[in-house]
């Protein structure tokens, strides 16, 4: 009865009849659209026979599928996607199963037109809001599936185009079909970003680069968005832009494997491209998790290739850029820690030619090459990621960057840093270029904070060591520091300039604190230019960077006081080259002299002292008749003039103390401090002077208090006297006399020729020194007798002895007569 039902079309249900009915009897009539709302209003009528509609019409399609019938197909995937979109009742979830299955029958034909027809549905499927969730839907196949369809490889030019963009368009539903809802299966999961995200790399990849590219997204034409490059990445956008804070990961490391398994890091013109659409499409304060999956992708690759680790370093710079605008995270230290570690390792790779430490000769020189190029890498992200910080940030960075070079110093003695010189010079040399890429992006108002005694003493110490490049690097790091005006790049030649107007230099009054910072610092600053300027080795650019560094304290920190000592400092450099007491070659020597006509003619137009300028045009003029090389003019050159005969010059050709000092002390300077000459304090090492009087003054203080410690009563055994302690005594009273006699001579002269400020904090520390000596006397000798009514508490709580008279003691009953 059922099959005779079948064969009567009028005893078949309703349903199949009005299903039957949207056939046209030629398919290239086209879906009946009459029928067609009749179906409509059924299914809405009855939302109970959807389901039934739904599993009718994708028996009738899996029958044309398979009959080659591809236009009764067209026609039932289009009356498909018609109930889909008029039809949301509770009941929808039983239809979108049959609708999904005749997708996938769609998407497995081998037929191109198919699969983009069954691509289509589903994405009109995907942008359909549905009213009721769905708890086992499963989109695995098409993700499988539409990713398979990225890769097309037809061998027609057009349908593989066609192909493609249907993948990376089915893509593109799935994800929003999904990743919004919790019911769904998990989009970010890995076994689904493994498929999505190289796939989508991959139809971007094949795209011819343009010149100027915009990482933003734009408005594209028709003809563009034809092309799967540019529907990749719009695709690729919106999937970032919808990542959450904890799917950022999976959803950037198939990016990492990808670029790995292409060899896509050099060049790393496409990475590049990857990461910018990244970082400009997720939320910005998700930009640290991206350079932390650069920082852990390149620790892993340690020992990859120098050029593949270059690529990968290069990406990140370009990506900490851009994390300017959001934020770089709280592991600031550890990004700067990571590329400072991979800086060691590529020396140690450069010195041994070898990934695993084993010595190369073959691979050596190659090595080196590559090795230098990362290193550059390198230390150029190292200037990206201080330029994306606070300023705060940007000191402790120093700090830490400073840190970790191997100088001379408590931690690292002179002795400690003999082993592996090689090593540790060119750790020191990059380390150093780190902290010069940091230095100038550092802006700071206040030079306390810009130059702290933690990191001034550290950096200063390499300035008297004897490699050239260290002592350059450090110079020009201070210079960067100092200048906040942006005046060092007019420095950039010493020349004795007519009229430094046409410099336009931008000088603001000295503020308080950096006044504080150079009563603090300045006889350091002075005494290290002053040592620096001695040193055979110094070039062209070592004068360069000696003659900004005065210029930039002249301009930025300057004071009446600053300016006497630098003009002192500089007449003391002259007396160095002329008495050539560290037998300086005669370039050094005209460069001396050079040197210091360039800064006084600088200072003496800065000053504004009318008879202090003519002094020293006279003088310059004097040397431009008869001894030109002692101008930077000549000295200073591509070619530099210089006269080896520089021991007796004519007075007329140098700047006289007591001239400037009479001149200037009529203007209202310190005409006594100017006549003064400058000699620097000098040690056995110079570079550890100052913590080496601290580390004796509180060991001097431990030893006085402990001797003057009421605790310790126990006392040294007297000494025994005998015939040779008498006759010692009388032999060593000549050396002891003539050791007082060369003590006062050293006290004498250096209340003679120390500045000022030493002078009073010697005297300052004796007589803080003396006074609490006093204090100890004076509780020794006038302590007050005990007091039969006890003790009473003085300030902060220690107990004070308290004397009453005698005729207000109260005695006992005893001692009553």
């Amino acid at each position: 009865m059922y099959g005779v039902c079948g064969c009567c079309g009028a005893l078949r249900p309703r349903y199949k009849r009005l299903v039957d009915n949207i056939f046209p009897e030629d398919h290239e009539d086209g879906l009946v659209k009459a029928n067609m709302e009749k179906l409509t209003f059924y299914a809405l009528s009855a939302p109970e026979k959807l389901d039934r509609i739904g599993a009718y019409l994708s028996e009738r399609l899996s029958r044309d599928v398979a009959r080659h019938r591809y236009g009764h197909v067209c026609i039932a995937m289009e009356a498909l996607d018609q109930l889909l979109m008029a039809c949301h009742c509770q009941s929808i979830n039983l239809f979108v199963e049959s609708f999904l299955k005749m997708v996938a029958k769609l998407l497995e034909s081998e037929k191109p037109n198919l699969q983009i027809l069954g691509t289509n549905s589903f994405v009109k499927f995907a942008n359909i809001e549905e009213d009721t969730p769905s708890y086992h839907r499963s989109y695995d196949f098409f993700v499988s599936r539409f990713s398979e369809m990225c890769h097309s490889s037809h061998d027609d030019i057009e349908i593989k185009t066609k192909i493609r963009m249907a993948g990376i368009k089915g893509l593109q539903g799935v994800v929003r079909k999904t990743v919004n809802d919790e019911l769904q299966a998990n989009i970010w999961d890995p076994q689904h970003m493994d498929k999505i995200v190289p796939s989508l790399l991959y139809n971007l990849q094949h795209v011819e680069e343009t010149e100027s590219r915009s990482p933003s997204p734009l408005q594209t034409t028709e003809k563009e968005k034809e092309n799967p490059a540019e529907l990749a990445e719009r695709c690729l956008r919106e999937l970032l832009g919808r990542a959450a804070y904890g799917n950022i990961k999976n959803a950037i490391k198939p990016v990492l494997m990808h670029l790995d398994n292409h060899s896509l890091w050099e060049p790393n013109i496409f990475a590049v491209r990857c990461f910018k659409i990244i970082m400009y499409s997720i939320q910005p304060q998700h930009s640290h998790l991206v350079i932390q999956q650069l920082l852990g992708h390149l620790d892993a690759n340690s020992k990859s290739a120098a050029t593949v680790r270059a690529g990968i370093v290069e990406v990140l710079s370009e990506a900490a850029v851009i994390a300017a605008t959001g934020s770089v995270g709280p592991t600031v230290l550890e990004v700067f820690n990571t590329l400072l570690r991979q800086l060691r390792l590529s020396i140690d790779y450069e010195l041994t030619g070898s990934y695993d430490s084993a010595i190369n000769i073959g691979t050596k020189i190659i090595k080196e090459h590559e090795e230098r190029k990362f290193q550059e890498a390198v230390i150029k992200t190292i200037g990206s990621f201080a330029s994306t910080l606070p300023t705060y940030q940007r000191s402790e960075v120093m700090l830490f960057i400073m840190s970790k070079v191997p100088i001379p110093s408590l931690h690292h003695p002179p002795d400690a840093l003999k082993s592996g010189d090689n090593r540790n010079r060119l750790i020191q040399i990059m380390l150093l270029k780190s902290l010069l890429q940091v230095s100038m992006v550092f802006q700071c108002s206040n030079m306390l904070t810009a130059l702290p005694s933690s990191f001034l003493d550290p950096l200063l110490s390499p300035v008297l060591m004897d490699d050239d490049e260290i002592r350059l690097f450090v110079l020009e790091i201070l210079i960067c520091l100092m200048d906040r005006h942006e005046n060092r790049h007019k420095f950039s030649s010493i020349s004795t300039v007519p009229d430094i107007a046409v410099f336009n230099l931008k000088v603001d009054k000295c503020s308080r604190p950096d006044t504080l910072f150079m009563k603090k610092h300045s006889q350091q600053l002075y005494r290290h230019i002053y040592l620096s300027c001695g040193d055979p080795g110094n070039m062209q650019a070592h004068y360069t960077a000696l003659y900004g560094l005065l210029v930039m304290i002249s301009v930025e920190l300057a004071t009446e006081e600053v300016v006497v000592d630098l003009i002192r400092l500089v007449l003391a450099v002259q007396e160095l080259a002329l008495n050539n007491e560290d037998n300086l070659p005669g370039y050094n020597r005209c460069s001396l002299h050079a040197l210091c006509a360039a800064y006084l003619n600088l200072i003496s137009q800065l000053t504004t002292v009318p008879a202090f300028c003519q002094h020293i045009h006279e003088v310059i003029e004097m040397r431009k008749k008869n001894a030109p090389y002692l101008l930077p003019e000549d000295v200073f050159n591509e070619k530099p003039r210089w006269s080896k005969n520089v021991d007796y010059l004519d007075t007329e050709l140098l700047f006289l103390q007591s001239k400037i000092s009479e001149v200037l002390g009529g203007s209202g300077y310190n005409s006594d401090r100017l006549s003064t000459p400058y000699v620097p304090q000098l040690t056995d090492e110079d570079r550890l002077s100052k913590r080496k009087s601290i580390g004796e003054t509180i060991s001097l203080q431990v030893e006085v208090e402990s001797r003057n410690s009421p605790e310790k009563e126990e006392r040294a055994p007297a000494e025994e006297i005998t015939f040779e302690t008498l006759k010692n005594a009388i032999v060593d009273s000549v050396a002891v006399e003539e050791q007082e006699r060369e003590r006062r001579r050293q006290v004498v002269e250096k209340f003679q020729k120390a500045p000022f400020e030493e002078i009073a904090a010697h005297c300052g520390a004796r007589a803080t020194l003396l006074q609490s000596k006093l204090n100890q006397i004076f509780e020794l000798t006038i302590r007050p007798p005990p007091s039969p009514s006890g003790t009473i508490t003085a300030a902060y709580g220690q107990p004070q002895s308290h004397s009453i008279p005698v005729y207000e003691m109260k005695f006992p009953d005893l001692c009553v007569y």
